[in-house]
């Protein structure tokens, strides 16, 4: 009659016995399984865990992109006014030599000058006789 073959009544009590915990294991996790608010509000807190850290990892990034912009941007700044310097100073003895070359020889420049007036004045004339 008995599972065991024994036929020992404190045998039978002991197999009773855990084979009502066991039982008892079962619908626990039978219940658990079943509780879908329970297990709707395990998954919501996984997801903003999962959200928390994906946050704090994107943070970070924008923060190393954020610094390595900003050197690129000095970097870029100090190359341009470099540049803009240097441009200056060639324009200021492009400017010189220039002035130095009309205070020397004035009429070739005052003959370009007269040649400018000249083209304007007639483009304002046939400009007036189409309207």
């Amino acid at each position: 009659m008995t599972g065991n073959g024994s036929g020992d009544p404190e045998a039978l009590r002991e197999e009773i016995r855990r084979t009502r915990i066991e039982l008892g294991e079962t619908v626990e996790a039978l219940a658990a399984k079943v509780d879908v608010k329970a297990r709707l509000r395990e998954s919501a807190e996984q997801a903003r865990e999962r959200m928390r850290e994906q946050a704090g990892q994107a943070r970070e990034r924008v923060r190393e992109q954020a610094g390595q912009v900003r050197s690129q941007a000095a970097l870029t700044m100090a190359r341009v006014r470099g540049q803009a310097a240097q441009t200056a100073g060639t324009a200021r003895a492009q400017a010189q030599g220039t002035g130095t070359m009309v205070r020397r020889d004035p009429v070739p420049w005052a003959v370009v000058a007269a040649g400018a007036l000249a083209t304007v004045m007639v483009l304002l004339i046939v400009r007036g006789r189409h309207r």
